[in-house]
């Protein structure tokens, strides 16, 4: 099942970082949200498909499973994507972190960094990989925030020039002012002036995620998504299927791109480094080009506590190996997912390529 989630006016999707109007003024939004936010929204839903009791906490585990446990679900996304007219949906990706750009009548174009190479002998590094990125280019002015479609992403992972969509075509973010008040005077708290940002999908422009393991959904629906109990308004579609990984990776190099984040027991990378868990044998990360952490957290509602902060690698991170021997992705991965946390709700969803 595979699900088209469009925006009734806006939605807030708070990072993780704790807000209130005392500790910090400016509540940031992430969009597209992280998995774990689409995953709360699905399963909340799936008990009222399935007219669960919601003060049966027994039923509600055996119906969709604890904050540990996720029974059969597995969600791939959420993806930014777009409807159009007679064409269908169509995903977008985060610009990757290796791409180097710069203007084009206007429009933005960006190709691939060039290929890494031994760290020169008069360059001194902390870096623990043992390539550089880019030490080819020439200097360039930066842009972020661009957007590629599936079929630019897949050329562009080949090696290819593309041109990127703005994010502001794609959607804007609103912020609004708030003052926080005093429990029933409602009364005006000194100092407690806020900042909100929301986010306001284009025309045509929502959510993709892909659903397995619920039945039973109708066509068309609507759900909370978000904060502040925001609504979405959700669809059945057909989508393009999901890239399968190759079965043998390419040889003797290959490069990884996140399309959802990730998370690590060592920051960036597995603990201790150790890639080579989520293969068939011996790898070598030999370069990686990532921006800074994202912060997810989240409130569980079940225990009425709010859920430990973990940083992750985000979408649009790539990451460059060697092998020594034709390899795959370990046979034990849960939806062929490079994480240590979350592959079953859709986070270290990868895109694998030759370099």
């Amino acid at each position: 099942m595979q699900l088209f989630l469009e925006a009734f006016d806006l939605w807030l999707f708070r990072d993780g970082r704790p807000f209130d109007a005392l500790s910090d003024h400016l509540a940031e939004s992430l969009f597209p949200p992280s998995p774990s936010v689409i995953q709360g929204a699905i399963r909340s839903y799936h008990l009222v498909v399935k007219s669960v009791d919601l003060r049966d906490k027994n039923k509600i585990a055996e119906t969709v499973g604890t904050t540990e446990d996720y029974k059969d679900l597995r969600l791939r996304g959420p993806f930014l994507a777009r409807r159009e007219k007679g064409k269908g949906v169509f995903r977008y990706f985060p610009q990757p972190a290796d791409a180097v750009s710069f203007s084009k009548e206007e429009r933005y174009k960006l190709k691939p960094a060039s290929l890494p190479r031994k760290i020169p002998d008069n360059l001194v590094t902390s870096s623990p990989v043992s390539c550089l990125l880019g030490l080819d280019d020439e200097p360039a002015k930066e842009v972020s925030n661009l957007w590629l479609t599936e079929k630019e992403l897949l050329a562009y992972l080949d090696g290819e020039e593309v041109i990127g969509t703005s994010a502001s075509e794609l959607f804007q973010k609103e912020s609004r002012f708030g003052i926080g008040l005093h429990g029933q005077s409602r009364t005006v708290k000194e100092g407690a002036l806020y900042q909100v940002e929301y986010i306001r999908p284009s025309q045509g422009v929502g959510l993709l995620v892909e659903i397995k393991g619920y039945e039973g959904w109708p066509a068309v629906g609507v759900l909370r998504l978000g904060g502040e109990g925001r609504g979405a308004y959700f669809q059945q579609v057909e989508a393009p299927a999901w890239p399968a990984p190759p079965e043998i990776l390419p040889f003797p190099r290959f490069k990884l791109y996140f399309a959802t984040p990730a998370y690590f027991a060592g920051g960036w990378q597995p603990e201790g480094g150790n890639w080579s868990r989520f293969f068939t044998g011996e790898v070598e990360l030999v370069a990686a080009a990532l921006d800074r952490y994202e912060s997810i957290g989240g409130y569980d509602w079940a225990r009425h506590q709010q859920k430990p902060a973990r940083r992750y690698v985000p979408a649009g991170s790539v990451y460059y190996f060697t092998a020594q021997e034709k390899i795959s992705l370990a046979p034990h991965l849960i939806q062929n997912a490079l994480t240590d946390w979350g592959a079953e709700i859709g986070f270290g969803q990868i895109l694998v390529k030759e370099w």
